[in-house]
């Protein structure tokens, strides 16, 4: 989701709320291109992080401290030295552009009243935080851009600050219908472009909503439309900008499971499928009758909740996928290598198909052959398996016994290379299904101490050689935990050791265990406390087997359940692997949106 103008709206109505009135009692730059703000208000102390990364520019407040260099930067020393013990006396938005200015008042060095303006620019490689005095002019900026670097606007000392008007874009909560529908169809581009190409701070995703909320296609143009669908839109479009001209927002973070997609201060119901309260988990997506991707939406109380939140974890998970490279090296390596030898021990064993025939050949020449004229070079005789004729080829060189020893030769090589290559195919087929299991593993990782417990695995099954001089790595990582909807706790392993530990060690005989049958995945246990389990509890276990497993995402998952004493472990069997013969089986989705997860 982009730092869009509506984004930056809720920002603007949080911080004039939060913090208008408040007094500047600290002034740090963590960073470069950042700044954090502590303004104290009646209220409390609140923290204001500023950033103007050219990859990650973002604002909101928060409870967080960053460690702050030893000597201040000049840009810092300049607002401490102008606005330090400063008093927000505004907060606004110029339109629905990605700016917010920050009104303050200070005493000069004469105890004079005076006025600043803190500008913050969220506009991605642009952004930019730019003191002004009250009549406009730049005193200083965190970024300095000169005339070679732009030819649109200097932020440089002396210079006078605007808002460079470059795309001739119309302001949303003003814009008429007449001004609408021109803006629209004056553009042969797709629906959705035309309307964030036309409109300050409208997003591709809120430009998509607006056509879905009209029953709009978006991949049409403007003037595929009659004048009437085209009312209809702009009324659409105005319903959807009201609670933008009122404040009224609603931040809303969409999961595809564990993973933030989009973020809004306003919901949009072209991505949701189901809501869920901020104590919550993000988890679960599924797809509509439309086909479009349905997330789950897990609402906050402040905008800076959802920005926090949301970059948060993205960067987790950034983090960790960028940590598991190594690991996932290693196993795609293992992996490739399996295939390759299960491709060549597979075509080795179809060569082995006619082995029979080659050991009836040899029984119909002991039976058959004494008459053979010398030299024949072939032989025709009843074979009485199938009550059919058959030609045999024989060596003319050789006699009929010779011949006949032959052929059981070959059948004994044959019978004796398909037993070995049967056995091999066995084993290339379980390493296969056990380093998907630890692929799975990794997709499902949440931290680094998952990660660390996966290096285990792979070092104890000697994919990964264990470093002389290390000691043995301490465990930390815990199996996932939910509550059912009618209050039984279900666990859920993220890796093989995980699972050994929870179905052979945690588990008691009658608790039930669930898994996806034939496919990589975690096990689920579902303690009963001797309870009969309910209906509901079954289907949300089997939804969490489904979803932590190779086949998340898929409508329909068969999942093989059974009581816990009824799961063995072969000896000298891989860390995961089990056996059961007698189970129950059900099939389901792997949408696990509704179910809770306990904060343990």
């Amino acid at each position: 989701m982009a730092f869009d103008g509506i984004t930056v709206a809720a920002v603007a109505k949080e911080l004039e709320t939060m913090l208008t009135g408040g007094r500047i009692t600290k002034i740090a730059q963590p960073e470069t291109d950042e700044l954090l703000l502590t303004i104290k208000t009646p209220a409390g102390a609140n923290r204001l992080y500023i950033s103007a990364s050219a990859s990650l520019p973002l604002i909101y407040l928060t409870d967080e401290n960053k460690p702050s260099p030893m000597i201040a930067p000049n840009f810092c020393m300049l607002l401490r030295k102008h606005i330090g013990n400063g008093r927000i006396t505004g907060v606004s938005q110029p339109g629905l552009e990605r700016i917010i200015r920050l009104d303050i008042e200070h005493l000069d060095e004469l105890g004079d009243l005076c006025s600043k303006k803190l500008i913050i620019e969220i506009m991605g490689k642009h952004s930019n935080i730019i003191f002004c005095d009250d009549k406009d002019m730049i005193i200083d900026s965190i970024k300095h851009v000169n005339a070679q670097m732009s030819s649109v606007r200097e932020v440089l000392p002396g210079r006078n600050y605007f808002v460079p008007d470059t795309m001739a874009k119309l302001d949303p909560l003003t814009a008429g219908l007449d001004e609408f529908i021109k803006a629209l169809t004056s553009k042969p581009v797709l629906l959705s472009k035309a309307l964030y190409t036309s409109f300050t701070g409208i997003s591709p995703v809120v430009a998509e909503e607006i056509c879905h909320l009209a029953g709009l296609e978006s991949g049409m143009t403007a003037n595929d439309l009659s004048q009437d669908m085209l009312a209809h839109l702009y009324r659409q479009f105005t319903y959807y900008m009201e609670p933008v001209k009122t404040g009224e927002y609603h931040p809303v973070i969409y999961y595809d499971g564990n993973s933030p997609q989009e973020f809004c201060a306003l919901p949009l119901s072209c991505y949701t499928q189901t809501a869920l309260p901020a104590n919550a988990p993000g988890a679960g997506k599924s797809e509509s009758k439309d086909g479009m991707k349905r997330y789950t939406a897990r609402e906050f109380d402040s905008i800076s909740q959802v920005l926090k939140n949301y970059y948060a974890t993205r960067n987790t998970i950034t983090r960790i996928r960028q940590k598991s490279t190594d690991l996932r090296h290693v196993v795609q390596t293992a992996l490739e290598r399996n295939r390759k030898k299960y491709d060549l021990q597979s075509r080795q064993l179809k060569d082995t198909e006619n082995r029979e025939k080659y050991r009836v050949y040899g029984e119909l020449i002991n039976i058959y052959g004494y008459g053979l004229p010398s030299g024949s070079k072939e032989m025709t005789a009843l074979n009485y398996y199938t009550d059919q004729e058959i030609k045999i080829p024989l060596d003319p060189t050789l006699s009929p016994q010779e011949n006949s020893q032959k052929y059981f030769a070959r059948y004994n090589k044959q019978k004796r290379t398909f037993e070995a290559l049967t056995e091999l195919i066995r084993e290339t087929a379980d390493d296969i299904q056990y380093l998907e299991s630890i692929s799975n593993a990794l997709d499902i990782a949440m931290n680094e101490a998952d990660l660390v417990q996966i290096k285990e695995e792979l070092v104890q099954s000697g994919y990964i050689r264990r470093k002389p001089a290390k000691k043995k790595v301490k465990l930390t990582s815990k199996p996932m935990h939910y509550i059912s909807a009618d209050g039984y706790h279900m666990y859920v392993g993220k890796n093989n050791l995980q699972n050994d530990e929870l179905t052979f060690s945690f588990a008691s005989g009658n608790d039930w265990w669930f898994h996806a049958k034939g496919a990589p995945g975690s096990h689920v246990i579902v303690k009963t406390n001797g309870d009969e389990l309910p209906d509901g509890t079954f289907e949300e276990a089997g939804r969490l087997a489904a979803y932590y497993s190779k086949n998340r995402g898929s409508d329909k998952v068969e999942i093989d359940y059974v009581e816990k004493k009824h799961v063995k472990k072969p000896n000298g069997a891989k860390p995961g692997f089990v056996v059961y013969y007698t189970n129950y089986s059900l099939v389901i989705d792997s949408d696990i949106s509704g179910i809770q997860a306990a904060f343990d």
